[in-house]
């Protein structure tokens, strides 16, 4: 299995567990985030940690996470969070 797919199933894995809402291309029809004032990255090198500290920023604010492509992201007001592989 290629390392960003290994990646994606990763993070659902997590969001199941969690119980996080997740939106991803199958219920979207085009997504844009922008605007923000902040932007953080969270980048994946194979520490599984990363993955559950940005989830828990979702929980934190009780907002969603958002999968575009081979990124997940998190709007909250003017910041936008990202998970990225690496």
């Amino acid at each position: 299995m290629a390392k960003k797919e290994l990646f994606i199933k990763r993070v659902y894995e997590f969001v199941n567990e969690l119980k996080i809402p997740l939106i991803d291309e199958r219920v979207y029809d085009r997504v844009s985030v922008g605007g923000s004032m902040v932007s953080v990255i969270f980048k994946f090198e194979e520490d599984e940690s990363v993955i559950r500290g940005f989830l828990g920023l979702a929980e934190y604010f009780h907002t969603v996470i958002i999968k575009q492509k081979d990124q997940f992201i998190i709007p909250h007001q003017n910041m936008v969070f990202k998970l990225i592989s690496a």
